[in-house]
């Protein structure tokens, strides 16, 4: 039975090098894979995902509007083979109705698919994705990283453009390591609340 699977976790915790090297090994045994990005996610370019460590892949984009549902069932019939995995990066991008598509795609298609992203964004709140992958995946996995101070990271805080710390703005700004950290929440609580 296929499933959908979400691993969260806080920025820089290996998230796409996970993915890319799941898809690998699927690759590696002939299998087929699709692999899906937002497509306004351009840091490694349109329809690429690249991971800290240098490992990188194409990738299709896709935008709110897109049925993902539809995609994958006409990918799995277009004649290249039927898609053993679907993997989507920055899940936390996904409209609550794709996850839902994503969903049915797993259901209906028997296709495992696994979504990796983001759980919260910089003030502590769901991302939509998240939040539909949280109530609906079949499996939860968290992906870990820490805190400088040893403590698993489960926050992350935003640094403006002055490299100060950012407690408002819109909830999707991309960027790395030159935007985002990650704490523990002890600690990101002591740096949002900071004076």
């Amino acid at each position: 039975m296929a499933k959908l699977y979400f691993s969260y976790a806080t920025m820089n915790a290996g998230k796409s090098t996970l993915l890319l090297q799941a898809s690998y090994n699927y690759r590696e045994r002939g299998m087929r894979t699709a692999i899906f990005i937002a497509s306004f996610d351009d840091r490694a370019g349109q329809g690429r995902i690249s991971s800290r460590i240098g490992l990188t892949s194409d990738a299709i984009a896709f935008d709110h509007t897109d049925d993902l549902y539809r995609h994958i069932e006409q990918l799995n019939g277009d004649g290249d083979g039927e898609v053993a995995c679907v993997f989507v990066d920055e899940a936390q991008f996904l409209s609550e109705e794709q996850v839902w598509q994503l969903a049915r795609a797993a259901d209906r298609l028997h296709i495992p698919i696994m979504a990796y992203g983001l759980r919260t964004d910089f003030q502590g709140k769901l991302f939509p994705g998240s939040q539909a992958l949280l109530a609906i995946a079949d499996e939860l996995r968290e992906v870990r990283t820490i805190c400088h101070c040893g403590r698993k990271a489960t926050m992350v805080v935003r640094l403006g453009a002055d490299g100060k710390v950012a407690r408002e703005g819109a909830q999707v700004e991309i960027g790395g390591n030159d935007k985002y950290v990650s704490y523990c929440r002890r600690h990101w609580d002591d740096i949002m609340n900071a004076d």
